[in-house]
């Protein structure tokens, strides 16, 4: 049984690994050929950095995840401490109410905040005021469905953390804010990166939702890869998504090895481990698109 397991690791792995490989393979590729390798080279990595569209798609997902990790991690730290304070049957209320960004369907997430914002559009006009889609249009929405990941993630170190700590901070004279900067937020700081981690990786990685809010001035890279397919999978793509895979396996190899470090520094100073969890956005929908594309292609289809 033991080989079975290890066979059946191996398929999955093989399954899921795969496209991404054949992509990886590709994007080395000296021709367009989409199936016949010809020879090795890097122009395709070159020709990508002159890609001004491109780049300029990729400034915009730094900015749109950066801003809006940061946001959705403050307000959801605070909206925790808030929730943690509350009374168990409204505690009980107010996480299910949480939990409702993250079961419902990213496509009816962004068509209720296309129409939102389209609605608030109509009235704003009426008064002389307007905005377009765009930067604005794409943080809300980005803050909104973040800001569960972060509550979740700050929730298990406040149940965690011995409140008698911050009440006896009171008791000796530290002001409220002051004893809530010096005593709660290092107790909840490990829930409050990992929530950040989450949210930036989620922000980064989406594209339903930026598909619906963004403007003709403010589309994101998942956005521009996927116009770009739709037309044609050309080799600058497959660099792309390359240089997007290399970068997040470095960042989650790195972030585990900080992990497992903590995990042993802990055990060696007998204290609890604090467990960082980063999610795998290797699989984002765009690059399982066009890894399934690539691979059908291979397989003769179109």
């Amino acid at each position: 049984m033991k080989w079975l397991s290890k066979a059946y690791i191996w398929v999955i792995m093989v399954f899921l690994y795969a496209p991404i490989g054949v992509l990886i393979f590709f994007s080395f590729n000296q021709s367009k050929s989409r199936s016949n390798f010809t020879g090795f080279t890097l122009d395709w990595y070159v020709k990508l950095f002159h890609n001004d569209l491109i780049i300029q798609s990729l400034i915009n997902t730094l900015i749109v995840a950066l801003v809006s990790s940061v946001i959705a991690t403050a307000i959801g730290t605070v909206a925790a401490v808030g929730i943690n304070s509350m009374k168990r049957w409204k505690k009980s209320l107010i996480m299910n109410i949480t939990y409702l960004p993250i079961v419902n369907p990213e496509i009816v997430i962004g068509v209720s905040f296309m129409l939102l914002f389209v609605m608030a559009q109509g009235l704003l006009s009426n008064i002389g005021m307007g905005f377009e889609f765009g930067y604005m249009t794409l943080i809300l929405a980005h803050v909104t469905f973040n800001l569960p990941y972060v509550i979740l993630n700050v929730m298990p170190k406040l149940r965690q953390m011995d409140k008698y700590i911050y009440e006896a901070a009171l008791d000796l004279g530290c002001p409220p804010v002051k004893a809530f900067f010096k005593v709660v937020m290092p107790e909840i700081m490990p829930g409050i990166l990992s929530g950040f981690l989450m949210a930036f990786t989620y922000s980064l990685d989406d594209f339903v939702i930026s598909y619906f809010v963004s403007g003709a001035t403010s589309q994101t890279l998942p956005i521009t890869i996927y116009s770009m397919t739709r037309r044609k999978v050309s080799p600058e793509i497959n660099a792309i998504s390359a240089i997007i895979f290399v970068v997040v396996l470095v960042i989650l190899l790195l972030v585990n090895f900080h992990g497992a470090r903590r995990e042993k520094q802990s055990r060696r100073e007998g204290y609890g481990y604090e467990t960082f969890f980063v999610p795998d956005p290797l699989f984002s929908p765009v690059v399982r698109l066009l890894c399934n594309r690539l691979c059908r292609i291979r397989g003769g289809g179109r």
